[in-house]
């Protein structure tokens, strides 16, 4: 009962730690879908990493729709506008963090702290701090 009344008290914490917590859904569907897509192909690799993105991507949409901010949402509305939020975030993966991986290399940081650590860090963190204030206040707004 304690916990509940926190929830409510603090309603906004509670569903940027969900966010974080049933993000791994996702991330678990990206993985079984390249392992699957891998095995059935041979390593078609562009392809199954987009199948994977995109199979994800849908899973994270009905994931923090329904059950991080239970959106009542119209899915023609909201649908198209987390598309353009997954387009940015996988633009944003795919250039803006690697060159800043680069120009960290440049400076002198080893590389295999840079790639195995700083670029996937900071390209969670930017996904995080870009995705949960759409998702909340412009996809999925509390219409209550």
């Amino acid at each position: 009962m304690a916990f509940q009344q926190w929830k409510e008290e603090h309603q906004a914490l509670w569903e940027f730690i969900l966010f974080n917590i049933l993000s791994n859904i996702s991330t678990i569907a990206r993985f079984v879908v390249t392992w699957v897509g891998t095995a059935i192909t041979g390593g078609a690799g562009t392809i199954v990493v987009f199948l994977a993105e995109l199979i994800a991507q849908v899973v994270n949409y009905f994931v923090q729709m329904k059950l991080v901010f239970k959106s009542t949402a119209d899915l023609s509305k909201s649908a198209p506008k987390y598309a353009v939020l997954a387009v940015i975030i996988i633009v944003m993966n795919s250039i803006i963090v690697p060159w800043c991986g680069v120009a960290l290399t440049q400076i002198g940081v080893p590389e295999s702290i840079v790639n195995g650590i700083l670029v996937p860090v900071a390209g969670t963190l930017l996904a995080v701090l870009i995705s949960f204030p759409l998702l909340k206040f412009w996809i999925a707004p509390d219409d209550k």
